[in-house]
């Protein structure tokens, strides 16, 4: 089956990025593998010196990233970072899980940006990468930091860095979500573009809610099948081996694009499951990543849903 190819658009030191997972993860529930992920890191800096010119500081930053959290509900970290720091390294460290897997690359992706915003972990700090991707199954952590100044990966890494910087003219570039911070005109984190089999395609440029998505995908294909929210929390959960928030869950679970997600009874069906053994409990931040407590499917191998962006 010829599948609507969806080209992603992010940066793991991106908190809109970070900050949109659930309503990516209601998409990829919604649509399942009718959608083809692509991921593009976008290299927002290869330097702390852009930022500190700037005048971001560790703490301005942390104070930042609070308003995030009460927003969109993330979890975020309660400390400071001992300085500022480019994404350039973390971004190739998922380059190169991308070049092992697509799934792999994604989990790579969600991993560190956990560490990036819920602990005090720097995206530039081999170490602080290797601990991050020691926590995704299948993933040497050690070989893919390893690999990060390998000219392979560097040449993908810069083949992203051009096709994030090619926005001029484009729906992005006219809907005013794009940057030029570097200079050529850049798609945002998270934009998505849709692509049908036939050559037509759809552009989501920058933050967006779930219904610009969908929306984008009702007009570019109404032959997609839709499924219903989960009846339960950890129905959810286990359609992603790699783990959600609770923010993703409750955004999952909302009945119809018209509700408002239920973070507490989200929670309160999570808290069950891992009372009964079903999921686990990872405290990550503020909050939590859920995760089956048992392996789905066998190793190696995506399940319902591949790995969630």
């Amino acid at each position: 089956m010829d599948r609507i190819v969806a080209w992603h658009f992010t940066d793991p030191g991106c908190p809109w990025a970070y900050s949109s997972r659930p309503a990516i993860a209601r998409l990829r529930w919604r649509f399942g593998d009718q959608l083809d992920w692509r991921l593009i890191v976008i290299g927002l800096s290869e330097s702390a010196e852009r930022y500190e010119r700037r005048g971001y500081t560790p703490g301005r930053m942390a104070a930042g990233l609070r308003e995030f959290e009460r927003r969109f509900g993330m979890p975020f970290g309660s400390g400071v970072k001992p300085r500022m720091a480019p994404t350039s390294r973390a971004c190739r460290a998922i380059v190169a899980a991308r070049e092992e897997s697509m799934e792999l690359g994604y989990a790579a992706l969600r991993a560190i940006q956990l560490m990036q915003f819920t602990t005090t972990g720097l995206l530039d700090d081999d170490a602080a990468l290797r601990g991050a991707l020691a926590k995704v199954d299948g993933l040497d952590a050690a070989a893919i930091v390893a690999r990060i100044d390998e000219p392979e990966i560097i040449a993908l890494y810069e083949e992203d860095k051009t096709r994030t910087r090619s926005a001029e003219g484009r729906p992005t570039h006219v809907q005013n979500r794009h940057a030029e911070s570097d200079g050529p005109v850049r798609y945002t984190a998270p934009s998505v573009i849709f692509e049908a089999p036939d050559g037509r395609w759809l552009e989501v440029g920058g933050f967006q809610p779930f219904e610009s998505y969908d929306t984008a995908l009702a007009n570019l294909d109404g032959s997609l099948e839709r499924r219903s929210a989960p009846r339960r929390a950890a129905d959810a959960v286990l359609a992603y081996p790699i783990g959600l928030t609770t923010a993703e869950v409750a955004a999952i679970m909302r009945a119809s694009d018209l509700d408002d997600p239920d973070i507490r009874a989200a929670e309160a069906g999570l808290i069950a499951a891992v009372d009964s053994g079903e999921l686990l409990c990872e405290p990550a931040g503020s909050d939590a990543l859920w995760r089956p407590a048992s392996p789905i499917g066998p190793p190696g191998e995506p399940d319902v849903l591949d790995a969630v962006a």
